[in-house]
């Protein structure tokens, strides 16, 4: 019961913080010129996807499960989508959130379908080739692979914002240095509780008698991506759908990032080699879900029919038949 009580207590706070961290995010791109997206992807993903190292660092570090790390990121990858596809729920004037997210988002799915689909091959090649006897080469891959992305994701948002015509409301005037200072005051609020989650998570799965596969998948992915369910609902209410569509398709990409970390602390031996091949199945739903937000944002449907549009419940309906595969 204890472990209830503190999981719901933390769960709490990390809603209520980050309201106001998507709000501060997006007083700072109305101050700073910045685009949304960006904002999403670089500083808002970069935050709310600490709670994935934490836990992946202390899985490789301290229990020496491959299974719980590497379940724990293709999981949140997973279930990042999943969230997405239920914002769809929260657009404003029944409008579809695949029609209002700007058309750029496309360029940042598809570096999340490169980076988890490296990821995918180096769990199926059998002998990973390695730089050290736990350090495999695939890391090293996904390391250049990120930073690559970020470059080309930056250059793709400076262009797209420089066609833009930023409104700097002359209503608004907070210094950027009392943003950046909230919004930092805020980050650390959602990083102290997001770091408790996992705790309480795995206390209340283990009471279930669930497989650590699972646990990982679901269980610690769904504590962990807390922060972005807070974020990116706050922002969708706020009318800022570049910003939560941003954080989501960024905390993607920042995971395999963090998968990569996780390996330079699992000293047992390689990381992705060790992990069981159940987690092929979520990777491969991933990039499945992801190549459906690409077609969406692609399409881009001016409006829908019932409570999601198609192509948010095609991807929800995935994301459940990964769970059920997974089980």
């Amino acid at each position: 019961m204890v472990y209830i009580i503190g999981f719901i207590f933390s769960a709490l706070v990390i809603f209520f913080a980050g309201r106001k961290l998507s709000l501060y995010g997006d007083l700072l791109a109305e101050a700073t010129g910045i685009s949304k997206g960006w904002i999403g992807i670089i500083l808002m993903a970069s935050i709310t996807s600490l709670p994935e190292l934490m836990v992946g660092i202390g899985s490789v570090s301290i229990v020496k499960s491959a299974d719980l790390a590497v379940g724990d990121i293709v999981g949140s990858c997973a279930f990042n989508l999943g969230i997405l596809a239920l914002l769809d729920a929260f657009t404003p004037k029944h409008k579809p959130i695949f029609g209002i997210a700007s058309q750029s988002h496309i360029l940042n799915a598809g570096l999340g379908i490169i980076l988890i689909g490296i990821v995918g091959l180096a769990m199926y090649i059998p002998h990973q080739l390695a730089v050290t006897p736990w350090i495999a080469l695939s890391s090293i891959i996904f390391i250049i692979v990120y930073l690559i992305s970020i470059r080309i994701i930056y250059t793709n948002e400076k262009n797209h914002s420089n066609n833009i015509e930023h409104n700097h409301s002359s209503e608004n005037k907070l210094s950027l240095k009392f943003l950046i200072f909230r919004y930092a005051f805020f980050s650390l609020i959602i990083i102290g509780a997001a770091l408790s989650l996992p705790y309480f998570a795995e206390h209340i799965a283990e009471m279930t008698g669930l497989k650590q596969s699972f646990i990982g998948t679901f269980f610690l992915a769904v504590s962990t991506s807390l922060p972005e369910i807070a974020v990116s609902i706050a922002a969708v209410k706020m009318g800022s759908i570049d910003l939560a569509v941003g954080n989501l398709l960024g905390s993607n990409i920042f995971n395999i990032l963090i998968l990569a970390i996780d390996d330079l602390f699992y000293t047992k031996g390689l990381l992705l080699q060790d992990a069981s091949p159940t987690h092929l199945i979520s990777i491969l739903s991933t990039i499945i879900m992801s190549a459906i937000v690409v077609i969406g944002l692609s399409y881009h449907a001016k409006g829908k029919r019932f409570f999601l549009a198609w192509d948010a419940v095609v991807i929800f309906i995935v994301y459940i038949i990964n769970l059920y595969l997974i089980l």
